[in-house]
């Protein structure tokens, strides 16, 4: 995958990150992959539990460097990240993929064997793919601000996380976190997670998404700008199914218009898990 400079590497003789204008606790630096030890560090993350404003200390500070911000979990039964079987020397650059054409591929494969079309949630008979659903006019809300508060979210109690950590991560764009890593958590669903990443990107350009949170097998984004009818987010829902399936056939919500009611339309954040 094509990166930016990676300033990971100045941490291991400065762990402070002081000549990067940060100041860091005390953390850890990730090489670890399932093909052996990456050539340089794929992430740092704090050593201690990330707590309520850690991400906004840290976060716009390091983004100045080159380093965005996630959250990620390492108390789950697969353990954190250096245990997480990354592969960024088989991930593509997400540039490369087209969003609309990755999630029409994937509808196809997917939706008429897997979509309930009992309640006409899922559109047409023939299943024909319904194209990206439309942008808002304009973001209601900053981004990037709307990532911090999703995150401080996530670190309250009652949070799906047992041992969140704050990680850096280098990549251009906050959509392209997953395959800078080489996260594999989709891998059931697509091999090369950098075509997901396009769709992200996509995600991110339309409704100022940000990914905030990854474990092993699940991502979470917030958004700047959901849906805001039920006839937008059913059009969003469709595009969450071709993107993780899962989300619908083994979720609450067996349809997509149940699935756009309760988990897109006015959501914040987005969440997504690959079994």
């Amino acid at each position: 995958m094509a990166t930016l400079p990676n300033p990971l590497p100045r941490l291991a003789a400065d762990p402070s990150g002081r000549s990067l204008g940060l100041g860091l606790p005390l953390g850890r630096l990730i090489d670890e992959t399932e093909d052996g030890p990456w050539h340089e560090p794929l992430l740092w993350h704090a050593e201690y539990a990330a707590s309520s404003g850690a991400w906004t200390a840290l976060g716009g500070r390091a983004a100045r460097t080159g380093l965005l911000p996630v959250l990620i979990e390492v108390g789950g039964s697969q353990g954190g990240p250096a245990e997480w079987e990354l592969m960024p020397g088989r991930m593509s650059y997400p540039g490369d993929h087209d969003p609309e054409e990755v999630l029409a591929d994937f509808w196809e494969a997917y939706a008429e064997d897997e979509l309930d079309d009992g309640e006409g949630t899922a559109g047409e008979d023939d299943w024909s793919w319904p194209g990206l659903a439309e942008a808002p006019s304009a973001l209601p809300a900053d981004p990037d601000r709307r990532a911090a508060e999703a995150a401080d979210a996530l670190l309250d109690e009652g949070s799906w996380f047992k041992d969140p950590r704050l990680a850096l991560v280098p990549a251009r764009r906050s959509a392209d976190i997953p395959a800078a890593i080489g996260w594999t958590g989709p891998l059931n669903h697509e091999n090369d997670v950098a075509r997901l990443c396009a769709v992200l990107r996509s995600w991110e350009d339309r409704f100022g998404i940000r990914v905030i949170a990854l474990d092993f097998d699940s991502l979470v984004v917030s958004v700047a700008a959901p849906p805001t009818t039920q006839e937008d987010a059913e059009a969003v829902a469709a595009e969450h199914f071709a993107f993780c399936p899962d989300n619908i056939h083994q979720g609450s919500h067996r349809t997509l218009r149940e699935y756009a009611e309760h988990a897109v339309l006015g959501q914040r954040t987005w969440s997504f898990w690959w079994d």
